[in-house]
């Protein structure tokens, strides 16, 4: 019983883990980033933020009620797999020496 179990969750979290067949990626870029999203009509799998001039900074990401940490790169992908039904837009932004380089960078979805 033990076994069955086990191969049932199992079973259970690559389902959720499974990118949607019809998954689809967009990308808008800014002056400083880009904001990249795959996504599958509300449901967003995944954001990357990235520096166009690949130099490090603190790089965020938000979309409905998701608000990423910030994090110091260059380049970062942010995991989120959920759906937000009234969000229409994955956005994100970047900070240099704790000013406001670019933000507000979105792609509709």
């Amino acid at each position: 019983m033990k076994k069955l179990a086990t191969l049932l969750a199992a079973c259970a979290l690559s389902l959720l883990a499974t990118t949607p067949a019809s998954a689809q990626v967009d990308s808008q870029c800014g002056k400083y980033i880009c904001v990249m999203t795959a996504h599958h009509n509300r449901f967003v799998q995944d954001i990357t933020v990235q520096s166009r001039d690949g130099l490090p900074g603190t790089l965020r990401s938000y979309w409905g009620d998701f608000h990423s940490s910030k994090v110091s790169a260059a380049s970062h992908r942010w995991a989120v797999g959920y759906e937000q039904a009234g969000a229409k837009l994955v956005c994100g932004g970047l900070e240099r020496d704790g000013r406001m380089i670019e933000d507000g960078i979105c792609v509709t979805i």
